[in-house]
């Protein structure tokens, strides 16, 4: 019977968008082309601004029942509107959807030491918050409602889309991810927790976008397996936050959906101009092929004999003779059986925890303060280091060209010796350390079914209930946000100096050493958990020694829950209210993120 029902409504709906869209698409075909490509972006701009004036209109209206019952209903409104424009305002205006959907914590951009901006922050998730904060003055809110609707009014009038078709396929990937990446773990509805309504949202506007592009599908079965699809995955998505099955998701939604997008730009004939972060194949966000590695690298040069070079790299990153004393390479701390870590709290000379080069390329900054943007430049700190390689790129540049094997793989590889490629050597080898073969991986790929019900549960519980995955997302599980994958984020959550209750912060002052900005003390890069379970000491001094330790850490505040009083600390203060079983399981889902024998990998 509900089969039935179900299937019923897949027609009544495919009855309506097509009765809604008939009189705009029924004379396509026989349009001239550049019609055809440029009349559904009118349509889109037109559906667009509209829900712009709608989101205007209804925060107006919250404006005169502030601090009454209806203020959530007509934010939800406001709201609604907005996520109903975020999947185009995301892709083609990037700036402006962070301005209006950033977390309410205080934003500063650090350039150089001479340009640093410290702005407070606005939009609808401040506002959101703002709304539940009793003794938050009136005028306050009506500051960011005003910044809301100008910055939306800014937008409108500014706004005229011209979208070809392999903007549609970015455009609609990118929708997807964010939901499957972002959305569904409660990133931007961090009090209502009202994400899967607002999923919902963003899949019906992927469904008219799509309707919208009728005319482009040449099999007409393409699309009614998109609408069937669309229309299940909504209807999936009416769940309870806490309860939500985010695994069977992104394997039953998400994955498939990808897989219908690449069908899609094959039989539209789309022609990409070049790759994003991620690839133009997609079809899994679990996998070696789901990123295009070029997009993290600092180099535009075309990656051939990819093989040879990964083993180049591999030679030099065992290399002792690259260092001043002869004694040092970056083997040393970077083992290969401990997930390119030490296993010891700080390696002798260093401050600082020895991080795993695991899925290190996937990243848009470097070392745990950030302060190096590159794979390559990053390189260069550890040459130059008095207390590791203690060298310059002059001095290894000619120890490799006295080795003649070096030097006749060099040439063949890279045309010359010099001390760039020998950096890019390094840097193709350790971007080669992201296999993506975990148990995990391998389940949510349906290359095998060995998950437990604890692992799965404990999937779900670090993407919803435990808000792990607002900072570490998927599927690297580092601080670099999807699905445009430009920024590598930094948290401050009160690491203690010892393990004692209370205790005193860190005396590591992370990213303010870099540039002295006082909001950004005790500030650290967040860094990839994949094969965590192999890789403690944890935490960047190596305070905790187990995944238990670092649960039971964030289940009471960070920071806030040793007695430290941190002033900017991004951690939400609040017990999450984990219970023993449920931390239990949060751990069992990590370690299957340990990678298939990965000290035999490389």
């Amino acid at each position: 019977m509900l089969i039935y029902y179900g299937l019923k409504l897949v027609r009544t709906r495919l009855f309506l968008l097509t009765c809604s869209f008939l009189l705009l698409f029924c004379s396509c075909k026989s349009k001239e082309v550049d019609y055809v490509e440029n009349e559904p972006s009118a349509v889109l701009e037109n559906h667009f601004k509209r829900n712009i004036e709608n989101s205007v209109f209804y925060l107006d209206s919250l404006k005169y029942v502030l601090g009454e019952t209806q203020s959530i209903y007509y934010y939800k409104l406001a709201r609604a509107e907005f996520k109903k424009i975020e999947p185009i305002l995301a892709f083609v205006d990037k700036g402006n959807y962070k301005f209006l959907n950033q977390p309410n914590l205080l934003k500063v951009e650090e350039e150089d030491a001479t340009d640093i901006k410290i702005k407070k922050p606005s939009g609808f998730q401040v506002l959101e918050e703002q709304l539940f904060e009793k003794t938050l003055p009136f005028n306050a809110i009506i500051k960011n409602i005003s910044l809301i609707q100008e910055r939306l009014r800014l937008i409108k009038k500014n706004t005229h889309l011209k979208l070809k078709k392999h903007h549609i396929i970015w455009l609609l990937r990118d929708a997807i991810a964010r939901v499957a990446l972002r959305g569904i773990t409660g990133f931007d509805s961090p009090v209502l927790e009202d994400s899967l309504e607002e999923a919902k949202i963003v899949y019906n506007q992927i469904e008219i976008i799509l309707n919208n592009y009728s005319s482009h599908f040449k099999d007409d079965a393409i699309l009614k397996l998109w609408n069937k699809e669309l229309l299940i995955t909504q209807i999936d998505l009416d769940a309870h936050f806490n309860t939500f099955n985010r695994y069977d998701f992104i394997k039953s939604h998400s994955h498939k959906q990808l897989r219908l997008l690449v069908k899609t730009q094959k039989d539209w004939d789309v022609v990409f101009p070049f790759e994003l972060a991620f690839k133009n194949e997609l079809t899994s966000f679990f996998s070696d092929q789901t990123f295009n590695l070029n997009f993290f690298s600092d180099s535009n040069e075309p990656i051939n004999d990819l093989k040879q070079k990964i083993a180049l790299g591999s030679q030099l990153f065992g290399d002792k003779r690259l260092s001043k004393s002869k004694t040092m390479a970056c083997v040393s701390c970077h083992q290969s059986n401990l997930s390119f870590t030490d296993g010891l709290k700080t390696f002798p000379k260093q401050n600082r925890n020895t991080p795993t080069l695991n899925y290190a390329a996937l990243q848009q900054s470097f070392f745990y303060d950030a302060r190096a943007g590159s794979l390559e430049g990053q390189i260069v700190s550890v040459v130059n280091n008095s207390d590791e390689f203690h060298s310059d790129l002059k001095t290894i540049t000619e120890a490799v060209r006295k080795d003649s094997v070096y030097t006749n793989q060099f040439k063949e590889l890279y045309g010359i010796v010099n001390d760039r490629a020998i950096r890019q050597a390094v840097a193709t080898y350790i971007r080669s350390l992201a296999p993506f073969n975990s148990k995990f991986d391998r389940n949510i790929n349906d290359l095998e079914n060995t998950l437990t019900k604890n692992e799965i549960n404990g999937f779900n519980l670090f993407n919803g209930k435990a808000k792990c995955a607002t900072c570490h997302f998927a599927p690297v599980f580092n601080g670099t946000v999807p699905p445009s994958f430009k920024e590598s984020e930094l948290e401050a959550i009160g690491v203690p100096e010892t393990t004692s209750n209370p205790s005193e912060i860190s005396k590591d002052l992370g990213r303010y050493d870099v540039f002295k900005t006082k909001q950004r003390k005790h500030f650290f890069k967040t860094p990839t958990i994949r094969n965590v379970n192999r890789t403690s000491p944890y935490m960047h001094n190596g305070i905790y020694n187990t995944l238990e330790e670092i649960l039971i850490f964030y289940n009471n505040g960070g920071g806030k829950g040793v007695g430290i009083d941190l002033e900017y600390q991004t951690l939400p203060t609040d017990s999450l209210n984990l219970s023993e079983q449920e931390m239990k399981d949060i751990i069992s889902f990590l370690k299957t993120l340990d990678d298939q024998d990965s000290d035999k990998l490389y």
